[in-house]
């Protein structure tokens, strides 16, 4: 995803371009990481051995940061005060020195109120989705949630998507989040390997049939003015 960033010109000190380059990619890895790891499956986590279980499958977790119901506060996981191994927060760490060089607040600061944009969902989406080979999962307990970056799952979780699922992903990623379109949707093409070429203010993406978005100005972001396929 860094060198996706490199080639789109994304500004690192923006949480809003930096989350919307990675979240096509980690809304399609969470949905397959759904269907194809967790299954519906009771879960159990070993933080001492560093595992999630779902089912009887054992897969490696980083633990990522908690969310506290009781405060309304998000905590990284590298501030470590339950003094975990080194090994368990790696990616944490990680994730903070990408925010120490691009100077981007959310990432560097140990502990800040959750909102609607600074959350445990969204915080480990931009965690993940800076790294390679990571789904994540909420784990919810009595006084909140914590969040673990789970590895070594099946490849096919980060699959590219075809044509009906990047329009799908596409349209809820739109309605559900503040993104910058035109980041989003071009971060998601490139991650996908998706051919594609630009025409003026219109994309058009290489699918079984080609597929045709025109974007419009708002204020400082770009926003999708229309979607079309071409048979």
């Amino acid at each position: 995803m860094k060198q996706i960033l490199d080639q789109l010109s994304v500004q690192r000190s923006d949480w809003t371009a930096v989350f919307s380059a990675c979240l096509g990619k980690m809304m399609t890895i969470q949905t397959a990481c759904r269907d194809l790891v967790v299954k519906d499956q009771n879960w159990n986590v070993d933080l001492s051995a560093g595992v999630i279980l779902f089912g009887e499958d054992t897969y490696p977790i980083q633990f990522i940061g908690s969310a506290s119901k009781s405060s309304g506060t998000w905590l990284w996981g590298w501030e470590n005060i339950n003094h975990f191994p080194d090994a368990i927060i790696r990616l944490a760490h990680e994730t903070k020195a990408c925010g120490d060089a691009w100077q981007l607040e959310a990432l560097t600061t140990d502990e800040f109120g959750l909102n609607d944009t600074f959350n445990g969902h969204n915080l480990s989406i931009v965690a993940c989705g800076l790294a390679d080979g990571y789904a994540y999962y909420r784990c919810p307990h009595d006084g909140g949630a914590f969040f673990v970056g789970i590895s070594d799952v099946p490849d096919e979780v980060f699959a590219p998507v075809d044509f009906p699922r990047f329009i799908s992903t596409v349209t809820q990623c739109i309605e559900q989040f503040y993104v910058d379109h035109r980041i989003f949707v071009e971060a998601f093409l490139l991650w996908n390997r998706t051919p594609y070429e630009w025409n003026g203010t219109s994309i058009t993406a290489h699918f079984a049939q080609d597929l045709v978005i025109d974007f419009e100005n708002a204020g400082e972001m770009q926003r999708i003015a229309s979607i079309k396929s071409i048979e």
